[in-house]
């Protein structure tokens, strides 16, 4: 089942306009990150999916490394604050940017290999 994009980019929206640290209870602020862990796990899957299809030297693939180790990082603290919950939402962000611009070059990738003898 297909992630709703379209609510994850509006929760990573109100995430980042959040100015009051207090705002949220620390329970509240762990269920929106667990929220944003979720999606950012399944959107990394995606990531990694599509960065594998990519010879090794791509700069577009080693980038898309670059932010699953950054992401692998984000998602390994707790998000009991405002703090790590922005964090959490970059990275949604940034690993959707990266599926846009891997879903880009998949087909290209896609067709250098089947034209390899």
């Amino acid at each position: 089942m297909p992630l709703d994009r379209t609510t994850h980019e509006r929760v990573v929206r109100a995430v980042l306009a959040w100015s009051d640290p207090d705002m949220l209870r620390p329970d509240d602020c762990e269920q929106v990150g667990l929220l944003l862990a979720g999606a950012s796990r399944a959107v990394a899957d995606d990531v990694r999916a599509l960065a594998v299809r990519l010879p090794e030297d791509d700069g577009r693939r080693l980038f898309a490394e670059f932010v699953m180790g950054q992401t692998d990082d984000c998602l390994a603290r707790a998000s009991r604050n405002l703090l790590r919950i922005r964090d959490r939402a970059r990275t949604l962000r940034a690993l959707y940017e990266r599926l846009d611009r891997l879903q880009d070059a998949a087909p290209a990738a896609a067709a250098t290999t089947t034209a390899s003898p």
